[in-house]
């Protein structure tokens, strides 16, 4: 009989124990699915203590921190850029210049930080408050094309054509200039430059120019002639700066002296005078007339292209300042020795009325 009874306590011990085991999962099963349950409605919200570009979204909502982190994007977006170049300024901002900043991607690796740790960590942090202490950059992207039309714009106020000089006789006036440089934006380094400074948030940008030299120099000028047959005047110049004045005589009105642009195409020392026009004006002169003092064109000649018409010395002085000549300008003998080694064949020489 006492056997019995101890097996019977022995069951009702095991019974026990095993009912306390099921209530213990019971409740432990509970707990789980309470906290999974917990965790799943907490989802919809980032994971205290991260930062997006120094902006606590921790327990934000996706929207609420797309809103608040987008605030402080436009704070850059919007923030003011001064470019400056040869004198001139912009002030743009890195909005306009195409510039955007990826806020949902910042805010999506925000979220995605509870995926990569454990459901007791997340309830950890959540139920705790205890900070994540993750902080992320906005990733900004930079439109080079926008940047690029930008200085396009840019390059067309700076843009200052050089200038060429110029020494011409233009509707009878002689007119003369200094050339002088020109100056252009450095296009692809301005762009470079810009892009650089909206990437490092600067608040200023200088872009560099370059000169732009003109084709024609004021020294590339030379030496020119210019003759006044109004006045009887001959100038030298050297570039734009007489050198020489000298008195002349020209064509009467008969045998005007041509007007125009022309060219030294050969000089003579002791030049032979050949009659011009032997069944003309010329009629009864000599076919020729060789070196000396009676040589009608003195000691020293100039043959410009312009057919029959010299710049030469005179044994008549009392012609000069006078219209005398047959075309021909006429110089004193010793003024057109003076000038003879001063110029060279390809000189200009301009005759104005």
């Amino acid at each position: 009989m006492a056997a019995r009874h101890k097996r019977r306590g022995i069951g009702r011990g095991v019974k026990v124990a095993l009912v306390t085991t099921f209530v213990l999962v019971l409740l432990g099963g509970g707990t789980a699915y309470a906290a999974y349950r917990y965790d799943r409605s907490a989802a919809d919200r980032i994971l205290p203590g991260i930062s997006v570009a120094g902006v606590d979204v921790g327990d934000m909502t996706r929207d609420e921190a797309i809103r608040a982190v987008q605030e402080r994007a436009d704070l850059t977006l919007t923030d003011d850029l001064v470019v400056s170049a040869a004198g001139y300024s912009w002030t743009v901002t890195p909005e306009a210049l195409g510039t955007t900043a990826d806020v949902e991607a910042a805010v999506a690796r925000a979220f995605a930080v509870s995926d990569g740790i454990s459901l007791f960590s997340r309830l950890s942090h959540r139920l705790r408050h205890i900070p994540v202490e993750e902080t992320f950059e906005l990733e900004f992207a930079y439109d080079g094309t926008a940047v690029e039309d930008f200085v396009r714009q840019a390059y067309a106020v700076v843009a200052l054509p050089a200038v060429d000089a110029r020494f011409a006789l233009v509707e009878d006036e002689l007119v003369t200039r200094r050339s002088s440089e020109g100056r252009e934006l450095k296009a692809q380094l301005a762009t470079q430059r810009i892009l650089k400074a909206l990437k490092g948030h600067m608040g200023s940008v200088e872009v560099p120019v370059r000169s732009v030299e003109p084709q024609v120099p004021t020294a590339s000028l030379g030496t020119s002639i210019v003759v006044d047959v109004s006045e009887n005047r001959l100038w030298l110049y050297e570039g734009l700066k007489v050198v020489k004045e000298f008195r002349v005589a020209t064509g009467t009105p008969g045998f005007p002296t041509p007007v125009g642009t022309f060219e030294i195409v050969d000089k003579r020392e002791n030049p032979t005078w050949t009659n011009p026009d032997p069944e003309g004006w010329g009629a009864g002169l000599p076919a020729f007339i060789g070196p000396g003092p009676g040589n009608p064109l003195g000691t020293r000649a100039l043959y410009l292209d312009a057919p029959g018409i010299r710049i030469h010395g005179t044994w008549d002085d009392s012609s000069i300042g006078t219209a005398a000549s047959h075309g021909c300008i006429r110089m004193h003998v010793e003024d057109s020795e003076e000038m003879y080694p001063l110029v060279s064949v390809g000189v200009r020489v301009i005759v104005k009325p």
